[in-house]
């Protein structure tokens, strides 16, 4: 008899879940949210799907048509925002009402509050002790990194937590109760994905590559496109009660895969370019620099935002102005007066400037112009040039972006990196 693999794309099989996040800043774009990104994804790795994310404004009557329709959706309803300690947090009267419960001052939480003012050395208020009030009918839950306390409620079988929409807190919260209770209420499948990074090659193109593989996946894998900036990363997402059974499974699908986009994989894994180079510079004890015109700083805003990028990243100059290049990075003044700020020949002393300043094995180079204005005939908007560079070569390529110039900015950087990570690859710095 065939064990039963459970499908994560029958809906009649998932273990559902909505999140409804509170406050006005959220829908005039104020404040962007991260938090149900985040929840979405550790609630998938307890094999919990999200089903919807909803946010609403800071009033009642939003907050409580809300709650209806999505516990009628979903056994599981978590919310963010509205619990802190001024006027416009109303999350806590209204959890009041909606589950006819009045609020009850809470002495663990009053204990948290006063100690962490305490801590800081500050006057302690009204306001800010009120915060540990909760709703007699919920289930506290304490917040090891703030004041305002969580709370768990249960009603006609479905399961509501309200927690701070500061995402420190609520993580914490996530992290330390709300998930491990969840999974003592569910039984779930399990849920793993398998993920690689392609560059060059368009989302279409790819399907139609791969097209015979994706056709005979079996029904309990699923495979997901997620084009951005000249980069598609391609998701496996499987889910089977038999935990081994799912991991050969996925194992040997994802490597048929990778042997189908072997001349675009940049990556097996869900990852950055910037992190791709950072480990074969790491591991090969190899240091980069960023020279960088158009892009403006962008390429180091890049290679900064990967933890521990001090170790091969060395700086960057930003020579935006002709006068920059000539005197921080030693471009000729004749190259950019024949050949142009935005040439070839320009990237190439960029890099070399660059890597001599900075004494780095590698370099990466661009100059462009990224509109709206300052185009010619010659070099219309979107016109780039991008070098990168080693002591023993360098090369180039030029690019023509179709784009505002925020995204022309974005999309530079992008390839410069991935001209730099093919440099790379071509020297022999491979990942081991």
């Amino acid at each position: 008899m065939m064990a039963q693999i459970s499908d994560p794309f029958n809906d009649t099989l998932k273990i559902n879940a909505s999140v409804i996040t509170i406050g006005d800043e959220l829908l005039i774009g104020q404040v962007i949210d991260t938090n149900s990104a985040w929840i979405a994804q550790e609630l998938n790795k307890t094999g919990i799907w999200l089903r919807r994310r909803v946010s609403v404004g800071d009033s009642k009557e939003e907050i409580i048509r809300a709650l209806d329709e999505e516990s009628r959706d979903t056994p599981i309803v978590l919310i963010t925002g509205g619990l802190g300690p001024t006027a416009d947090d109303i999350t806590k009267p209204v959890l009041c009402e909606y589950f006819g419960a009045s609020l009850v001052m809470n002495e663990e939480a009053l204990a948290n509050v006063k100690a962490i003012f305490a801590k800081l050395n500050r006057p302690l208020i009204e306001r800010n002790i009120k915060q540990a009030e909760v709703p007699d009918k919920c289930t506290v839950i304490p917040n090891n990194r703030g004041t305002a306390p969580g709370m768990w409620f249960e009603k006609e079988g479905k399961i509501f937590v309200s927690m701070p929409g500061v995402p420190n807190e609520m993580k914490g919260m996530m992290t330390d109760y709300v998930i491990p209770r969840l999974r003592q209420y569910f039984t779930s499948p399990f849920i793993d994905h398998r993920t690689l990074l392609t560059f060059g090659i368009g989302e279409s193109f790819l399907a139609e590559a791969i097209k015979d593989w994706e056709a005979q996946l079996p029904g309990h894998l699923k495979l997901a496109y997620l084009p951005n900036y000249g980069m598609v990363r391609l998701r496996i997402t499987g889910s089977d009660n038999d935990s081994d059974r799912l991991q050969e499974t996925l194992n040997s699908e994802f490597q048929k895969l990778k042997t189908l986009v072997a001349g675009w994989l940049v990556a097996s894994e869900d990852t950055t370019l910037a992190q791709v180079i950072g480990k074969m510079l790491q591991q090969n004890k190899q240091t980069v620099s960023t020279a960088e015109s158009c892009t403006g700083g962008y390429i180091a805003h890049l290679i900064t935002s990967v933890a521990g990028s001090s170790a091969w990243y060395k700086g960057s100059v930003v020579s935006y102005a002709n006068e920059a290049k000539e005197n921080m990075l030693g471009v000729q003044r004749s190259t950019l007066l024949y050949a142009g700020a935005v040439s070839e020949d320009t990237v190439k002393e960029m890099v070399r400037g660059v890597m001599a300043k900075m004494n780095t094995q590698y370099a990466v180079a661009t100059s462009g112009i990224m509109g709206p204005d300052g185009g010619t005939a010659q070099k219309p908007v979107g016109t780039v040039w991008t070098a990168a560079g080693s002591r023993n070569n360098i090369v180039t390529a030029q690019f023509n972006f179709r784009h505002n110039r925020a995204r022309n900015i974005e999309m530079t950087a992008y390839y410069a990196l991935n001209l730099l990570r093919k440099l790379m690859v071509s020297e022999g710095s491979l990942l081991k």
